[in-house]
C-alpha cells in the first residue's frame, strides 16, 4: 500500500512553525543552562526538527532536495540564533557577578612562605667564584658514566682494590652512576689542549646512607695541567681557597694518603672554622677538620689520556660540597639537605 504524498506547503509550514517556536523559546531563556535545554528540544538528536526529517519518506523523490534545503536552512538559522543568545546571556551573567562580587585591589596580598637558596647551592656558587679568580673554568659531565671513565681512565682497572673503596650503583654491565666527579677532568685530559685549569662539580652517587653520608651527594674537584707543576703549587692553591672560603687566618695541613689517580697523594685538613683551633664538638676537640683529598696526577692517568709526561704535569684536589656546607654553617645532619623543609632553608636567608 503506497503512502499518501504530503503537500509541499504543509511541509514548509511545519518547518517554519518549528523554527518560530524555537526562536521564541531561545529568546525567552534566562540562563545558559535553560538556553541549552531549549536547543536540545528543537535541535537535539530526538528534537522536533529531527522528527520533521522523518517526513521525507512521504515526499515524492523529486521534491526531497527542496525539503532538505528547507530543513538545513532552518537548522543553520537556529544554531546562529543560539550562539548569539548564548553570548548575550554570558555577558548578562558576568554583569550580575560583577555587581555582587567586589575586588579591592588595595588590600594586601596573602603572605607566602618563602624559602632560601639551598645551602649546597650557596656553597657551590661561592666555590666556583673563588676558583674563577685563579683562572679555573667550570666543566660538567654526565651522571651516568662508562666504567672506563669512572674507573679505568683514573688508574682503577678491573679488580683494582681501590674500586672497593666506592660502593657503586651499576646501570648495566658497562655503565655506572658516577661515584665521583673525577671522570670530568679525565675526559678533559683527552679533549682539552694543555695548559688548562678546570673545576668539575655536581651530583655523585654511592651506596651509603647515615648521619654523615647520603647515596646522592655533591663533589667539587679542581685540576691544573701545565709544565713544571709541583706540590707547592697544589698547596698554595688549596691554602688560598681555604682562607677565601672559611676566612682569613686559617691554616692547612697535608697528611700522606692514597688515591689511585694521584701520586703522591694527601688528605687536606684545615683549622676548624668554628672554634679557630681551640677545640669543639665539630672537630672533636682536635682543632683540625678534614676537608678533602689531593695529589699530583698519576703518570698512568696521563698515559691513558695520551698526554706526554713529564712534559705535562698536574695536580688535582676534591672536596665534598655537602661537607663544606656542613662545616661552614654548622649543620649537624646531612640528611636535612634533600628534605627542602622551609624551616630549615629559611635559616640561611641572608647568609654569605
Amino acid at each position: 500500500m503506497s503512502q499518501t504524498p504530503v503537500p509541499q506547503t504543509k511541509v514548509k509550514g511545519l518547518i517554519e512553525e518549528i523554527k518560530a517556536q524555537a526562536a521564541l523559546a531561545l529568546q525567552g531563556a534566562t540562563s545558559r543552562k535553560a538556553l541549552y535545554e531549549v536547543k536540545v528540544v528543537f535541535l537535539g538528536k530526538h528534537g522536533k526538527l529531527t522528527e520533521v526529517m522523518k517526513e521525507m519518506a512521504k515526499i515524492p523523490k523529486e521534491e526531497r532536495p527542496q525539503f532538505g534545503q528547507w530543513v538545513n536552512e532552518a537548522k543553520t538559522a537556529l544554531e546562529e540564533f543560539y550562539l548569539r543568545r548564548e553570548k548575550e546571556l554570558t555577558a548578562q551573567e558576568l554583569d550580575r557577578q560583577m555587581q555582587v562580587e567586589t575586588l579591592d585591589l588595595t588590600l594586601p596580598a596573602v603572605p607566602r612562605e618563602l624559602g632560601s637558596e639551598h645551602p649546597v647551592d650557596k656553597v657551590y656558587s661561592e666555590m666556583v667564584k673563588i676558583l674563577s679568580r685563579l683562572g679555573y673554568a667550570l666543566k660538567l659531565g654526565p651522571h651516568i658514566e662508562s666504567e672506563f671513565y669512572n674507573f679505568e681512565s683514573l688508574n682503577m682497572p678491573a679488580h683494582h682494590p681501590a674500586r672497593d673503596m666506592q660502593d657503586t650503583f651499576f646501570v648495566d654491565d658497562q655503565h655506572v652512576l658516577r661515584t665521583h666527579t673525577s671522570p670530568v677532568w679525565s675526559r678533559a685530559l683527552e679533549q682539552e689542549k694543555p695548559p688548562f685549569r678546570i673545576v668539575s662539580a655536581g651530583a655523585v652517587f654511592r651506596c651509603d646512607n647515615d648521619i654523615s653520608h647520603l647515596p646522592h651527594f655533591h663533589q667539587f674537584e679542581g685540576v691544573c695541567v701545565d709544565e713544571k707543576i709541583s706540590m707547592a703549587d697544589l698547596k698554595g692553591t688549596i691554602s688560598f681557597f681555604v682562607r677565601e672560603f672559611f676566612g682569613a687566618g686559617l691554616k692547612t695541613r697535608f697528611r700522606p694518603s692514597f688515591f689511585p689517580f694521584t701520586e703522591p697523594s694527601a688528605e687536606v685538613d684545615c683549622t676548624c672554622p668554628v672554634c679557630r683551633g681551640s677545640g669543639c664538638s665539630l672537630c672533636k676537640q682536635s682543632g683540625w677538620i678534614e676537608i678533602g683529598g689531593c695529589g699530583l696526577i698519576h703518570p698512568k692517568v696521563f698515559a691513558m689520556a695520551h698526554l706526554e709526561y713529564p712534559r705535562w704535569q698536574g695536580f688535582a684536589w676534591g672536596f665534598g660540597i655537602d661537607r663544606m656546607a656542613i662545616i661552614k654553617y654548622g649543620i649537624d645532619d646531612i640528611r636535612l639537605f634533600p628534605e627542602n623543609d622551609l624551616r630549615f632553608l629559611q635559616q640561611f636567608r641572608g647568609l654569605p
